[in-house]
């Protein structure tokens, strides 16, 4: 067969005319395959699946009008000027001309993304509709080691920080948690900002290590427009609840690494106050600055530890964490009914924690459902003795002093009070306990066929019991004479279960037709003989020969398939999968069940 041969000059079509290869887009473009890479991540350019691959499958494909939206890119020649001025700092400190390349490197640019958040984000609900891989990556930075082989520097990793404690101290403030989940992975938190559910998850307070198989340069590419999209979205909230951003903390929680709870103090003082002492303040900043010199660290933290005194009431610390609780009317009216409910959760419930639970994702839970907390150490709101505390966090079964006027229980006792909206009962979260199992508040337990656990049917009566509605007792609610819920309790085998199972099937099927039948005789229309069989058949007590069931299941099996031909062949193939999903649900209600039934037994 001769090749298709096309003219030099003629125009390409189909799928060569509007795909590209990575090959194709580097060349074009004029880049290297790292910057190629950052300008993809940068600008949200994905690659492309074409339906036919013209130059193999395994090639990377992109549209052309994704690769003519690079090519016009500032940031392109901005990183070809950067890319020149590293060579200058290296031919000087190759010559060896110390001085020449120091000043070469402070005058080093960065290429700023403000431009490029305002394109891909142009409403603020665009912004926060993708902010869920933006805290994720955001909580993982701050929890990881700075290292220079990793080429994290330190100042990365601290802004990562305050960045996830400021959007933690907005969540808690204005009461938008609303599910916590803590897994082999980290702790999930979902939160609802603007109508828009944000789910993210953060590592576990240990030591994190970065092990050679993961992309850093990649990652680091994604945090570069992360930090200032975050930045940006806690500078409109803090504007929308009337606080100033960034916020002003006390010096001395920050050294000790209470930054959670500096945020909390500040984002608790009442906003019209707020305000005005930080007109205030402003203004005698202006008056006050000298002329000449900058002021040094010292004045810089004497002048932000003022700054703080006047904006926060000296009261005892542990007042400041619910200043607004007791506010006026406004804010409350603001809230909706489901964010009046977190915010009531914890109102009479005063929590201490000890040294080896994990104290800040408690100090982010704690006061977004309207609790006060403390802990252990300098800068506590209150100590350990107070009389006021009604629960202890503890996770360790050796207690020095138990006080009687206080319960004892486990973290988890706080995540599942969270999950349930109502606080639980502590008797299966002693210490020293085997607590109950931590269910996930992202499953749906009342989809059909799920797998419903025990204590999820006993935290529903709790629920239903805090409403003031009454359900039956447990165990009571199923149909006894269900074969499936027979074999759950024990009552039957699997072998007894089946064979009741095909005869209440068959016994449904004689039903329906003896009532199609005799709709069919009132109308005076020809019926068949199955309503007299089934008549005959009831009446005699269900006495059937071997033979007699063959043929009823043969029957059943007929109607079966006279009802799938006449259907159409995508409404057939439509049943199929229907039915093989019913049947992969059943068996993982199956295993789920005859796994919950050896560890009661």
């Amino acid at each position: 067969m001769v090749k298709h041969y096309r003219p030099a000059g003629k125009k390409k079509e189909g799928n060569a005319a509007k795909f590209l290869t990575r090959t194709q887009a580097l060349k074009q473009l004029q880049i290297s395959l790292p910057l190629f890479r950052k300008l993809c991540i940068l600008k949200g350019v994905t690659p492309r699946e074409p339906k036919k691959k013209f130059k193999g499958n395994d090639k990377t494909y992109y549209h052309v009008k994704d690769i003519s939206f690079l090519h016009h890119e500032p940031l392109r020649e901005i990183h070809r000027a950067i890319r020149v001025h590293e060579r200058k700092i290296k031919k000087a400190e190759a010559k060896k001309n110390v001085e020449r390349a120091n000043r070469l490197r402070e005058r080093i640019s960065k290429p700023k993304i403000d431009r490029i958040i305002r394109q891909r984000y142009p409403r603020f609900v665009d912004a926060l509709g993708e902010l869920d891989d933006c805290l994720t990556m955001v909580h993982l930075f701050a929890s990881l080691p700075a290292t220079e082989s990793t080429k994290i520097d330190v100042e990365r990793v601290h802004k990562c920080r305050r960045l996830a404690h400021e959007w933690q101290a907005f969540v808690s403030r204005t009461h938008k948690l609303r599910k916590t989940f803590v897994s082999v992975k980290g702790i999930y938190y979902q939160a609802e900002v603007e109508r828009q559910t944000i789910t993210w998850l953060t590592p576990h307070s240990l030591q994190q290590v970065v092990s050679n198989d993961v992309d850093i340069p990649t990652m680091l590419n994604f945090l570069q427009i992360y930090e200032p999209l975050l930045g940006f979205i806690n500078f409109h909230l803090y504007h929308s609840i009337k606080l100033k951003y960034p916020p002003i903390l006390d010096p001395r929680l920050e050294a000790l690494a209470a930054d959670l709870y500096a945020l909390s103090r500040y984002a608790n003082a009442r906003p019209a106050i707020l305000n005005s002492e930080a007109s205030q303040s402003v203004e005698s900043e202006q008056l006050e600055s000298k002329p000449i010199g900058a002021e040094t660290e010292n004045e810089n933290s004497e002048l932000r530890l003022a700054q703080l005194q006047h904006q926060l009431p000296s009261n005892e610390p542990g007042a400041l964490m619910h200043l607004v609780e007791k506010a006026a009317g406004e804010d409350e009216e603001e809230y909706d009914e489901e964010t009046r409910q977190c915010k009531n959760l914890f109102q009479n419930v005063k929590i201490f924690l000890s040294r080896e639970v994990p104290r800040e994702s408690l100090l982010f839970v704690i006061p977004a459902f309207g609790g006060i907390v403390s802990w252990e150490g300098e800068g506590a709101p209150f100590v350990e003795s107070d009389q006021g505390i009604t629960h202890q966090i503890v996770d360790r079964e050796a207690q020095g002093h138990r006080f009687l006027s206080r319960e004892y229980v486990q973290p988890q006792w706080v995540f599942d009070c969270v999950n349930a909206r109502i606080i639980l009962p502590t008797e299966n979260y002693l210490v020293g306990r085997i607590p109950p199992p931590h269910l996930s508040p992202f499953v749906d337990y009342d989809e059909e066929g799920a797998y419903v656990p025990e204590y999820a049917k006993i935290i529903k009566h709790l629920q239903a019991a805090a409403r003031k509605e009454v359900l039956p007792l447990l165990g009571l609610e199923k149909d006894l004479e269900d074969p499936q819920n027979l074999l759950a309790d024990g009552v039957i085998d699997r072998a007894a279960a089946n064979h009741a199972a095909k005869e209440k099937q068959k016994m449904m099927n004689h039903e329906l037709r003896y009532q199609e039948d005799l709709k069919k005789e009132l109308q005076g229309a020809t019926y068949t003989s199955a309503g007299s069989t089934a008549r005959e058949e009831t009446s005699a007590g269900l006495i059937q020969t071997g033979e007699s069931t063959n043929n009823g299941q043969a029957n059943v099996d007929n109607d079966a398939d006279m009802s799938n031909i006449l259907l159409s062949r995508k409404k057939r193939k439509l049943l199929e999968a229907m039915r093989i999903s019913n049947e992969r649900k059943q068996a993982k209600y199956d295993v789920i069940t005859r796994r919950a039934q050896n560890q009661r037994s």
